[in-house]
């Protein structure tokens, strides 16, 4: 591997060897400028034991680490003895730390790269400053370790063979509907990320677009209250409306095609039905076998069952039915 890229600047009345890496020639080792190498250190979700004696080792040895969140990363640092310059680099400054860093390893000082938890790089902004580096010729490597996404999906009881991961959803309405719309044919296990204010929102919209599908919501993975909820939407809406949300979300869901209930089949609908359209029929349905002799509190429990919908929206949309066409007749 060839670990001396290039020169930081070269004018043209230097000496002509100097230009040599343009021919694939390898200069002299005195006639070149080392760089440094930014590491991408995965730190711990939650428990400080989530941790690699690889990073451990990097973080000892780097010039400097760069951090999302100082604070957490101080804190990191400190439990595990190590004391080095740390330095913020987050969404709202990437624009103009993320020049300083390539400076610094352009000059020849290795940096760790680390985001508030698990792995950079992923959903946050290190994504630019990768792209920075490796546009510089800067070496960047990856040091595994600790991701939600990984941990959700495999504790979610949902198809792992195929999934897609979405990170957040943009924060208004509109364009949150708007992507949940675009996404309803993915046929893979889908993974959000959502703030808890957020989360019945979210799910209420996903409900709305995608009728209610199985799901799990893995809430403050790894750490002291970590809990996840699995069921149908519906049931999780429930369950979110009267335990409030907090802590970290990951919302994991399953993919169109998953299971033989609701919006689901050997292809992805082009256009999936509204939640309304789907009670509809089901009130159809109810009403045949009712006019058969069949009692309407057991088949309600019956179809909910089979089609892995809500119980009580089942009977409250049966009353609503049954209201509309008293009014009808009178």
């Amino acid at each position: 591997m060839v670990k001396y890229r290039r020169f930081v600047k070269m004018e043209k009345n230097e000496d002509d060897s100097l230009f040599n890496l343009a021919n694939n020639e390898q200069p002299a080792a005195d006639q070149v400028e080392k760089y440094g190498v930014l590491y991408l250190c995965a730190t711990p979700i939650g428990n400080l034991e989530d941790i690699t004696f690889r990073v451990l080792r990097i973080l000892k040895e780097v010039d400097l680490v760069a951090a999302e969140d100082t604070r957490r990363t101080r804190g990191l640092l400190s439990h595990y003895g190590i004391s080095k310059p740390l330095t913020s680099y987050y969404q709202h400054n990437q624009r103009q730390k993320g020049p300083y860093l390539i400076e610094q390893l352009i000059r020849g000082q290795s940096v760790a790269l680390v985001s508030d938890a698990g792995t950079p790089g992923i959903s946050d902004p290190g994504e630019e400053l990768v792209q920075q580096a490796l546009a510089a010729g800067i070496s960047v490597f990856a040091l595994p370790g600790p991701s939600v996404v990984p941990v959700a999906l495999s504790i979610s009881g949902l198809s792992t063979k195929r999934f897609v991961f979405e990170g957040f959803l943009p924060r208004s309405r509109r364009g949150k509907s708007e992507r949940i719309q675009e996404l309803s044919g993915e046929s893979g296990t889908l993974v959000l990320f959502e703030a808890p204010h957020r989360l019945l929102e979210t799910l209420s919209l996903v409900l709305e677009a995608w009728g209610p599908r199985r799901a799990a919501i893995v809430r403050e993975a790894t750490k002291k209250f970590e809990e996840v909820v699995r069921g149908t939407l519906p049931e999780i809406i429930d369950h979110f409306q009267v335990n409030l949300p907090r802590g970290e979300m990951t919302l994991v869901i399953e993919g169109n095609s998953q299971s033989g209930g609701f919006n689901s089949g050997s292809k992805p609908e082009a256009n999936p039905r509204s939640v309304a359209e789907v009670i509809d029929e089901v009130m159809r349905e109810v009403s045949s076998r009712v006019e058969s002799g069949g009692n309407p509190k057991y088949i309600l429990k019956e179809i909910a069952r089979e089609k892995k919908l809500n119980r009580r929206d089942l009977y409250q949309a049966w009353i609503k039915t049954q209201q509309s066409n008293k009014l009808a007749t009178d």
